[in-house]
């Protein structure tokens, strides 16, 4: 399995946040196929006293086609989705982009479409600083 290129940063940033990672890398069995989500994590919820849990999809968007690696990564994303759901509902699956993807792409009107169509949850994070920046849920 090959790790994203931003793997390290987004996992550093999560710890920064308070979170800690319980998975690297989240391993899934559904349905007769083995899946593996980038990272599992959890933070403790002291009002509640109970976990939250999350599941992260990282993605770098640097190849030279934005729309192209949006398209592998919406249908990834909804498998996870998926297979989450059967497998450990308890977790909210991420999609983990980085600011500067975020702050072009993920504004123009298709990619906000996207979004709000499938429901998608994004976390944005700072590559230099290694800190979440944004959580759009």
């Amino acid at each position: 399995m090959t790790r994203d290129l931003f793997h390290n940063v987004v996992k550093n940033a999560l710890i920064k946040d308070g979170w800690e990672i319980t998975d690297d890398p989240l391993f899934l069995k559904v349905g007769g196929v083995e899946l593996f989500i980038d990272l599992g994590a959890e933070k403790l919820i002291a009002a509640e006293r109970n976990n939250e849990k999350i599941a992260v999809e990282i993605k770098s968007f640097i190849s030279t086609s934005s729309l192209a690696d949006f398209h592998l990564e919406i249908g990834q994303f909804l498998n996870y989705r998926v297979a989450l759901k059967v497998a450990d509902s308890e977790r909210k699956l991420f999609l983990a982009v980085p600011d500067n993807a975020y702050k072009t792409f993920f504004q123009r009107e298709f990619a906000r479409m996207v979004i709000q169509e499938y429901q998608l949850e994004i976390l944005v994070y700072d590559i230099q600083n290694e800190v979440i920046v944004r959580w759009k849920i």
